[in-house]
């Protein structure tokens, strides 16, 4: 046991007190090891606000949902009525709802940017993979987070959105029937169901999110920040082991984003005031409607930010599988022979290839059906998961010799920017009724997107790179 601190006896009660919790919990360690001796890069720009932006949208949306709790019936004959009292009859309950459903689209734009600032600088290579599979982790809470908390109001897209998506579960072989029943609770979407995602949403989720959050931060301060250079600080150090490029965290970045923080809130409450349903993006219409079983919706569609995944679920018909085929078994060939793995690696990919190729189900060539195994929508379903699972493996994809996009060769921008443009592509589809020809665009989309992961240990590698510095580049604003 370590020895006790005494304060001076002409020291301030403050110091006094601080003195006395330091003798009996790390206050004063956690603050130097977490904020004012936490050495960060002195690069950051832009991109590094959504950080802090993330966590202050989880703190909004912990703080409103804490008080809609109070007033909110889970119970599937109140809980729209109880919507409605919420928002007419509770004071000021109707800024608390709007701040709840706009800090839930902004919290997935936010975590949007923060991840893809990851993919510019190369935050998830070596050393920080951990804190990239955290992030990943986060993401993956954020969205069971949102898809439960949507069913709450029990309007009618909430209902029927449900119903589509639980329903999906149903096609993995085996279990899928009684994983889906399980998941309801009822053979329908019924108050079984409302209970349960009350239930996940209110206390199992955020508890579990809460821990990956501290987890997140934990691995990141251990082996410190990326910067836009993709230079580690930690390499060049002075005598008293501070890096040469580094400067503390509190006060020069919690000034820093302050500034981005009061920018986020401009937007935030123009939108919670003047716009909050951002013309049916972040609250549709149908949801003001209660919920009938009897009655389906014209055109089911998920919230906005899981269309573009949804949009891949759709797009996976037999047709398209023959393709998904084929980009496998390029990716499994370009991964063997340009790919940096070990013998266990390899091997690991080589299985897996076969295994997707001999299992992908129904294919239809030239009029001939094949039967391999399971149907198209049991392959949507795998496609939908895997379009956000294959994110996990982002640190051992990239192959490129430089972490940053500053100095990778020009092309790779392009490539990056048809990804980004192609994501948001697929998230307009997911929203509109689906047709021939926007199924074949989705389908498009669908390949683009796993072709820029899949070719990745490829296509990384390729081009003239630039040299890297041996410390950050910084220039003073």
């Amino acid at each position: 046991m370590s020895e006790f601190k005494v304060a001076p006896a002409n020291a301030s009660a403050g110091v006094k007190l601080l003195t006395w919790v330091d003798n009996r919990f790390p206050a004063t360690k956690l603050w130097k090891d977490h904020a004012s001796e936490y050495y960060a890069p002195k690069n950051f720009n832009f991109w590094y606000f959504f950080g802090i932006l993330a966590t202050l949208v989880l703190v909004i949306q912990i703080v409103t949902g804490i008080f809609l709790v109070m007033h909110y019936k889970p119970d599937a004959t109140l809980a729209f009525a109880s919507v409605e009292y919420i928002m007419r009859d509770v004071p000021w309950g109707w800024l608390v709802r709007y701040m709840h459903s706009t800090g839930a689209s902004a919290f997935f734009i936010v975590v949007y940017m923060h991840m893809f600032r990851g993919f510019l600088y190369g935050s998830y290579r070596k050393p920080r993979e951990l804190v990239w599979i955290f992030g990943c982790a986060i993401f993956l809470c954020l969205m069971g987070e949102a898809f439960m908390g949507y069913l709450l109001p029990w309007g009618q897209m909430s209902y029927w959105g449900a119903q589509v998506i639980v329903n999906l579960f149903s096609a993995i072989p085996f279990v899928g029937p009684d994983l889906s029943l399980m998941i309801r609770g009822d053979y329908v979407v019924s108050d079984a169901t409302l209970n349960r995602f009350f239930s996940f949403h209110v206390i199992a989720i955020p508890l579990i999110l809460l821990g990956l959050v501290v987890a997140h931060i934990i691995a990141l301060h251990e082996v410190g920040s990326n910067n836009p250079d993709g230079v580690e600080i930690k390499a060049r150090k002075d005598a008293n082991g501070i890096p040469l490029d580094g400067i503390p965290f509190h006060p020069y970045y919690t000034v820093h984003d302050l500034m981005g923080v009061v920018g986020f809130l401009i937007l935030f409450s123009a939108v919670v005031f003047f716009a909050p349903e951002m013309g049916g993006y972040f609250l549709e219409a149908n949801n003001f409607i209660p919920a009938d079983s009897l009655k389906t919706p014209p055109h089911i569609a998920p919230v906005w930010y899981f269309t573009p995944f949804y949009s891949m679920l759709r797009a996976t018909t037999d047709d398209m599988l023959v393709w998904f085929r084929i980009i496998v078994a390029v990716a499994a060939i370009l991964a063997l022979w340009k790919g940096r793995f070990g013998g266990l690696g390899k091997l690991l990919i080589a299985v897996g290839a076969v295994l997707v190729l001999i299992g992908i189900g129904t294919l239809k060539i030239t009029g001939i059906t094949a039967l391999s195994g399971c149907d198209a929508k049991f392959w949507g379903v795998l496609v939908m998961g895997g379009s956000v699972l294959i994110l996990f493996f982002m640190p051992w994809l990239d192959k490129s010799p430089v972490k940053s996009i500053r100095y990778r060769p020009g092309w790779h921008k392009a490539v990056y920017g048809v990804f980004v443009v192609t994501f948001m592509i697929l998230g307009y589809l997911g929203i509109e009724p689906p047709d021939p020809l926007k199924t074949a665009i989705s389908q498009i989309g669908t390949l683009i997107y796993f072709g820029f992961f899949l070719l990745m240990p490829w296509w990384s590698q390729m081009g003239t790179f630039k040299p890297v510095p041996d410390r950050v580049t910084f220039h003073a604003h």
